[in-house]
């Protein structure tokens, strides 16, 4: 199993070596596909420097911003692996976390792998309590929606065997491709399951990037991509 990890990168100077060192070092063949989403800081250099003497660092660079949508589908159409999974470049979501992760579809068991905060990691970071509320909400409108029992629907760890993730074909230029991902995988009647994960939540002095105008666009995103969009099921061999 070759495993492709997918990492937007947005002004990420501070974080960016550290993530793709603890990426590196989980037990897996693996490529890392690093897209710069149009950074203003000394991003795009630190990733020259990680593709230049790291041979399965592959590195992508966007012209203009794009958003985390946008980051998210260039970074799927260069996949090469088995297995694609999302990791954010900052330090919020812990790379030990994924054997956790992978071991339901490794057992053949799972299509789509949801790595949850709220059912308890090992560590989970006391903080925000309205950015908590907001995503349960979200996920409580997605679910009504979806009929996916979640707890955790804008995580950013979500695995996908390669099928899947070909069939995605991401739109969203913003936070809400999660909604959209939500809503197409559920479309595609795979099996879906959700794992515990340990999370270290910044704030907004520390960087975090989503705020009290996304979760409005999210909503509507889950409006949008459950009831006007169709996608064909996905037939399993």
């Amino acid at each position: 199993m070759k495993l492709s990890v997918v990492m937007p990168v947005y002004n990420e100077e501070r974080t960016l070596e550290e993530i793709v060192r603890r990426v590196q070092a989980t037990p897996f063949d693996k490529e890392i596909i690093l897209v710069n989403d149009c950074s203003k800081d000394g991003t795009a250099a630190i990733l020259e420097k990680l593709a230049k003497e790291q041979s399965n660092v592959r590195v992508f660079h966007h012209a203009q911003n794009m958003g985390k949508g946008g980051a998210l589908a260039t970074g799927f159409s260069k996949v090469t692996g088995d297995v694609v999974l999302i990791q954010d470049a900052d330090l919020e979501y812990d790379p030990s976390d994924y054997p956790v992760l992978l071991r339901p579809i490794l057992e053949g068991k799972a299509d789509v792998v949801f790595g949850s905060r709220f059912l308890g990691g090992a560590y989970a970071r006391v903080h925000l309590f309205w950015h908590y509320l907001g995503n349960r909400a979200l996920t409580l409108a997605s679910n009504c929606f979806t009929n996916l029992n979640l707890t955790d629907m804008e995580t950013c760890y979500k695995v996908f065997r390669r099928e899947v993730a070909d069939r995605l074909q991401i739109q969203s230029r913003t936070f809400a491709v999660e909604p959209e991902i939500t809503a197409k995988v559920a479309k595609l009647r795979v099996r879906v399951y959700e794992v515990p994960i340990s999370y270290a939540g910044r704030d907004y002095s520390e960087g975090k990037k989503i705020g009290p105008k996304d979760g409005f666009i999210a909503l509507w995103a889950i409006v949008r991509w459950s009831l006007f969009s169709s996608i064909e099921p996905l037939r399993r061999k």
